[in-house]
């Protein structure tokens, strides 16, 4: 067994990265072998809490913490229950990954219906008011905890940068990836984000 087999996934990529940086390496070679071993095919989910920071600066850090420890003990349930993985979690975001396109949106709207039901009997600063965004397509996985890729950058800007409360956002990686589902819009957003120039918003049925 060579000393690259046993490496773990991290320590592999990085020693791959490594060689990269050599003159004369053959790159092309190194980044083929790269998405040979961590080039897998996920959709990729972004949450993001609308107005959180502005939240936190007014009402102070265990308005903040407790509102942190809402969404896991209402939204991990969710996508548990939807055989989703919680990649990362930061602060008030969340990366999720998913292997059906269906799936994952799926639990995104029903992420939205849960926290649209408990919002209608909270005051607005107690409200936990959920962006989503969306992609779809091959990126670099390793180990738990990390993962890389065009679709996973566009999921992350449509989540964070670019919809608002109770709104999905998606890219075309997504859509495409998705098919025709009965009773489904998705509407064009005049928005790019790097990794995806075309993208789209679920209109769904609120809670």
């Amino acid at each position: 067994m060579t000393d690259e087999m046993l490496r773990g996934s991290e320590a592999r990529l990085w020693s791959l990265i490594e060689q990269r940086t050599h003159v004369g390496a053959d790159t092309a070679a190194i980044d083929a072998r790269i998405w040979e071993l961590f080039g897998e095919d996920w959709t990729v989910v972004f949450t993001d809490l609308a107005g959180f920071s502005r939240r936190t600066e007014k009402f102070g850090i265990i308005h903040f913490l407790q509102l942190i420890h809402e969404q896991h003990r209402l939204l991990l349930p969710v996508v548990a229950d939807r055989g989703g993985f919680l990649v990362k979690s930061e602060a008030d975001s969340y990366i999720l990954l998913f292997r059906s396109p269906r799936t994952a949106l799926d639990c995104a709207v029903a992420m939205q219906h849960v926290c649209q039901k408990i919002n209608q009997r909270r005051v607005p600063e107690e409200q936990i008011l959920l962006c989503i965004g969306m992609g779809h397509g091959r990126i670099l996985r390793v180990g738990d905890h990390e993962v890389w890729g065009k679709e996973v950058n566009a999921a992350s800007r449509l989540g964070e940068d670019t919809a608002r409360a109770d709104q999905i956002l998606v890219t075309s990686g997504f859509r495409d990836a998705l098919g025709q589902v009965d009773g489904l819009d998705l509407e064009p957003i005049d928005v790019e984000v790097p990794g995806s120039p075309t993208n789209y918003r679920v209109i769904y049925e609120h809670a």
